[in-house]
């Protein structure tokens, strides 16, 4: 299945709330962005295969993953209308959930509703259409009743003890959150220059081993491993929406050195980024 959009706009791009509906299809490969996606399968099956793992897909049950953990639909039924959220990876930390709920997800759980939701057949396709042709004023509700929407299905499948758990916003905007939302800024805007972490953490006005801990703290990996996904990420849009030669969009995504560029590539998608560009043009050309 290849997430399509408007050529020039990647959801990859951390400001882009973002809702989308498409026939799902197979994925020649591996992908990754830094949002967490909102899916819902409207008719048929299919199946993900997420960090590692083989996720049964079922229509009407809403399902939820943070998609900068490589994610792949190797199974799909003809013609499964899917509709997608692309809500960016800031916005999710800034919501009011159970903080062990939401560091499960951050660490590669793949979050589905236990029960099919009548509402959620009618909700999705209409923020899809008041997304895409909607006022400005629908478009913020939009992303209002999204967030609820997410937060109920985290509730849903919580652990939840024998007393209620009040989560305040204020205790989750804590300080590893706030470290992490700058350091993430400043990968978006330096990810294409030689910057290691601990430039990235003396740009954000701290000590590497803090900047390392907020991210353990609140995403489960490193700020080199992010880092290295958001390259990865822009180095796959540019192969894809762009005829720009490989080797140049190796370094205009910060790899230091064609065969660098090649080795982590390789490494992360399985295939090599000429053979992605080639994967994916191959299934967007139109038959002759």
């Amino acid at each position: 299945m290849k997430h399509t959009q408007s050529r020039g706009e990647w959801i990859g791009s951390r400001g882009a709330f973002l809702v989308e509906r498409h026939i799902a299809d197979a994925m020649a490969a591996p992908h990754w962005h830094d949002h967490v996606e909102l899916n819902l399968l409207m008719e048929g099956r299919m199946t993900y295969l997420f960090n590692g793992r083989q996720e049964q897909v079922e229509a009407g049950r809403l399902v939820l993953f943070w998609a900068a953990i490589p994610h792949q639909t190797i199974a799909v039924a003809e013609n499964a209308p899917l509709v997608c959220l692309y809500v960016p990876l800031v916005d999710f930390l800034s919501l009011p959930v159970d903080r062990k709920a939401r560091q499960s997800i951050m660490q590669g759980r793949f979050l589905a509703q236990g029960n099919q939701e009548t509402m959620d057949a009618l909700t999705l396709p209409r923020w899809e259409k008041e997304w895409q042709f909607g006022s400005a004023a629908r478009r913020k509700l939009v992303v209002e009743e999204a967030r609820l929407r997410i937060r109920r299905l985290i509730l849903d499948n919580a652990e939840i003890d024998n007393s209620p758990t009040h989560v305040s916003p204020t205790s989750l905007a804590g300080h590893a959150v706030r470290h992490v939302e700058l350091l993430i800024d400043l990968i978006n805007s330096r990810y294409a220059d030689p910057i290691s972490v601990a430039d990235l953490a003396k740009l954000a006005g701290m000590h590497p081993s803090t900047a390392n801990s907020a991210f353990r703290k609140i995403l489960g990996i490193s700020v080199n491993e992010y880092l290295t996904r958001h390259r990865i990420a822009r180095a796959m849009q540019l192969l894809t929406d762009t005829d720009d030669p490989v080797l140049q969009i190796g370094f205009d995504c910060g790899f230091g050195s064609s065969s660098r560029f090649y080795e982590i590539f390789k490494e992360r998608t399985g295939t090599t980024p000429r053979h992605f560009r080639e994967a994916v043009n191959s299934k967007t050309t139109p038959a002759q």
